[in-house]
């Protein structure tokens, strides 16, 4: 979907036909798809961070599939939450801190409950 592409209500509720499972062609097929044309843009020497958890399987398995070990993710979004994640990593922007990474496959995708984000320091 190109970036300036107006998102109203319509466009939301048709969002939410597609089940959102890897068995589902027609979730999978365009995620493979954009995927695909994201490791072609970065080249074999690239990497490509996954931002979302890692715990579920709906999008790892098909990104693994593709970048394999090129696929990374924050160690410390391991046992956060949505909220949790983006709270880190707004706290690392605004600190100009990166955070640090850890390849996606054969990772340990859930742990103990992880330090509250607004507990850290900045």
């Amino acid at each position: 979907m190109d970036p300036d592409t107006w998102v109203g209500p319509a466009e939301l509720r048709a969002f939410g036909t597609t089940d959102i499972a890897v068995d589902d062609l027609r979730y999978r097929r365009p995620l493979q798809r954009d995927a695909r044309a994201l490791a072609r843009k970065i080249g074999a020497g690239g990497t490509a961070v996954l931002l979302g958890s890692i715990a579920l399987p709906k999008y790892r398995e098909i990104l693994l599939e593709l970048f394999g070990d090129r696929l990374l993710f924050p160690r410390d979004f391991v046992g956060r939450g949505d909220m949790s994640r983006g709270a880190l990593l707004l706290r690392a922007a605004q600190s100009g801190r990166e955070l640090p990474y850890e390849k996606v496959r054969d990772a340990i995708f859930t742990g103990r409950r992880a330090v509250r984000a607004h507990d850290l320091q900045p």
